[in-house]
């Protein structure tokens, strides 16, 4: 464990590490925030030494959490940067949607914008579906439906086809079943100008019911020289405890190898 984040898989010129959700994955002011990027200098540090760069081929947003991988030499990013155009490497997510979707398995096909070029909006970040976007889809399929409080909530997993920016988040609050724990895509954009200003609060808990929303990838296919690699990991343990209290049978379960 290195920094909050483990090692999950390696090869010669490799990685891939499992980030906890709350870690940025690169530096965006120069504050000495801990960052995924420092901690693997840190780590590799001998690897870069000896002529190595760093390359970060999958990233993710700060509160989803999962595997991430990195390519410790230039010509092995190329390679999968190549990949990655071609859509040779595949991802895979857990999700906790809020409701019951009424399918068991659906291709969201959307293509996304960010919202302010389209219409008002209060975050400038936050993306929306809309004809003038760009092509996306994600494949979900429903893993499990429990009951929380009286709230229904669902497991799904998610294998964007595309990389657009929050891809999964905005397809799914299209779909009508916004991540827990959204501050976006949740309901309210104000709540996550609400967070941004005063932080994590006991309204925001009340509202979101989780301090970041409930994404995690839990696996990651990619080529290298030829082979295919499959790698999982198991899944974040503040989702298992949202959903083992809502599910008698107990929690997320490790996707499957």
């Amino acid at each position: 464990m290195q920094d909050g984040f483990r090692v999950v898989a390696e090869g010669k010129d490799w990685v891939v590490v499992d980030k906890p959700a709350g870690l940025l994955t690169h530096p965006t002011r120069p504050d000495g925030t801990p960052t995924l990027w420092d901690g693997l200098r840190s780590l590799l540090a001998y690897e870069m030494a000896g002529g190595g760069r760093l390359s970060i081929i999958t990233r993710l947003d700060r509160e989803t959490s999962g595997l991430v991988l990195v390519a410790l030499a230039p010509a092995r990013a190329r390679a999968f940067g190549l990949a990655m155009q071609r859509g040779g490497i595949g991802k895979e997510y857990q999700a906790i949607v809020r409701g019951w979707p009424e399918w068991e398995h659906m291709l969201l096909d959307g293509p996304i914008i960010r919202q302010g070029e389209v219409r008002e909006s209060a975050v400038w970040l936050k993306r929306c579906v809309h004809p003038q976007g760009v092509a996306a889809s994600t494949e979900v399929r429903v893993e499990r439906r429990f009951e929380l409080g009286g709230a229904r909530f669902a497991l799904v997993q998610a294998r964007p086809r595309t990389g657009r920016t929050h891809q999964i988040r905005v397809h799914l609050a299209h779909a009508g079943h916004p991540l827990v724990g959204d501050k976006i895509y949740g309901g309210r954009e104000e709540a996550y100008l609400e967070f941004i200003e005063t932080g994590w609060t006991s309204k925001l808990e009340e509202e979101l019911l989780l301090p970041r929303h409930a994404l995690h990838a839990c696996g990651l296919e990619f080529p290298v020289d030829g082979r295919l690699w499959r790698v999982d990991c198991g899944p974040a343990p503040d989702l298992v405890r949202f959903e083992g209290g809502g599910n008698p049978a107990g929690g997320l379960r490790s996707p499957a190898n």
